[in-house]
């Protein structure tokens, strides 16, 4: 969800602005499965992903009830 804030110019006039999350589309294999999945992700999700394992982010996710 894009974040709020301000582009300050360099005499101090303050305009709004929106800070938007870094998306990327990325497909990943879940070899339980044996498939491919494509997630519209962030970068930092993707990093998530890559340290703990599709999986258990997936798994993660259902014991939360988010998808």
């Amino acid at each position: 969800m894009p974040m709020n804030g301000h582009n300050v110019s360099n005499s101090n006039v303050k305009t709004k602005r929106k800070f938007y999350p870094n998306l990327q589309v990325k497909k990943f294999f879940i070899p339980e499965e044996d498939r491919w999945v494509t997630l519209k992700v962030s970068t930092s999700a993707i990093k998530t992903i890559n340290k703990n394992g599709i999986t258990a982010v997936i798994n993660k996710f259902l014991k939360k009830g988010y998808i």
